[in-house]
């Protein structure tokens, strides 16, 4: 009996505690977190032996807020790694120099030009310079075309001329493409007569980003160019600029370096739970260029494309495309358990 009694009062205290509701402590998901994309990921290439890769380094608070944020596209150069964002840059000019225009489209070729640059970052890049005589060189890169645009202007030019009275087409006494600084412009010439009657800020709808933000804001074909050279930072006195050396720096959001700024910004603030990707892939032209491997821009369906194009509009307040900028942002959130590799999207590197 006795033991009888012990065993009712034993299954009566299991029943008591099994019908007690206990509050389980939630996991933290405090912490930083590291993901990658990699140029060659497609055709086989593993990370360790790419030579470009984009890093995203995620700092977590305990609830899954993301409270820093870094992205770092790195590039390997005989045996070293540098980060495309470095913006420093070695200008000089020859203001004695005529621009003369690059051969477009298959044939390329680069021409005369008054300006020797070496940077790692030529995205948006613009520089400018007026010599003793008062001669202006000025040169700006076209975010749409990736040419590199520069314009001469003799000591008497009459400064109030519109921007969009400034030809782009290579004529004399126009902006002069002088330099393509990347292959993968949005718009490819073939022959610079396709420009004709275009400006500078609008060779393409998307030149807006240069007047939308940065020190070009505010710019575009209805300013005059001592407006332009003025938010370059040229000094007038009366109608004649002032004698300066080179003077560079970049243009719309800040080359390379103020997009993936603007990333971070963008993800400093949200929750991990609800942001997941960079790049909203339910939009159906995006959503049909990833195929069944989850590789985006291989294998497309009709009317899809091999880039986020819209990310110059802004997706995660950047100008750049930002499919290979998720894929480093997604796999970090693997590694803080977010996401499982095969909820990771790889975008066209």
């Amino acid at each position: 009996m006795k033991n009888l009694l012990s065993l009712l009062l034993l299954l009566t205290l299991v029943f008591t505690l099994s019908g007690c509701t206990t509050e389980v402590e939630e996991e933290s998901l405090a912490g930083t977190f590291v993901g990658y994309s990699w140029k060659g990921e497609s055709t086989g290439v593993e990370l360790a032996d790419a030579s470009q890769k984009i890093e995203t380094i995620l700092t977590l608070d305990e609830d899954g807020v993301i409270t820093d944020a870094s992205i770092l596209f790195w590039k390997l150069s005989d045996g070293s790694w540098y980060t495309r964002q470095d913006g420093t840059a070695r200008i000089s000019v020859d203001l004695n120099v005529d621009p003369m225009p690059a051969t477009p489209g298959t044939d390329y070729a680069k021409r005369t030009s008054m300006f020797d640059v070496d940077t790692h970052d030529m995205m948006s890049l613009y520089a400018v310079a007026v010599g003793a005589d008062g001669t202006v060189g000025l040169l700006i890169v076209e975010p749409i075309t990736r040419y590199q645009f520069e314009l001469k202007l003799a000591p008497d030019y009459d400064y109030s001329t519109l921007i969009s009275d400034v030809t782009v087409d290579g004529t004399t006494d126009g902006f002069i493409p002088t330099v393509r600084t990347s292959s993968s412009g949005l718009i490819k010439p073939n022959a610079w007569t396709e420009l004709a009657d275009k400006d500078l800020f609008s060779i393409s709808y998307f030149d807006h980003v240069m007047s939308d933000a940065g020190v070009f804001e505010g710019i575009d074909g209805t300013s005059t160019v001592k407006d332009l050279l003025m938010a370059a930072g040229v000094t007038f006195t009366m109608d004649s600029p002032d004698e300066i050396s080179v003077m560079y720096g970049r243009h719309s959001l800040g080359g390379w370096q103020g997009n993936y700024d603007a990333i971070a910004a963008y993800l400093i603030g949200k929750n991990v739970s609800e942001v997941t990707s960079l790049v909203d892939w339910s939009i159906e032209r995006w959503a049909g260029g990833v195929n069944d491997e989850n590789f985006f821009g291989i294998d497309l369906e009709a009317g899809a494309t091999k880039t986020a194009q819209d990310s110059l509009d802004g997706i995660a307040g950047a100008t750049v495309r930002m499919s290979r900028e998720s894929t480093s942002f997604q796999r970090a959130l693997v590694a803080a358990g977010i996401l499982t590799e095969e909820d990771v999207i790889k975008g066209r590197f």
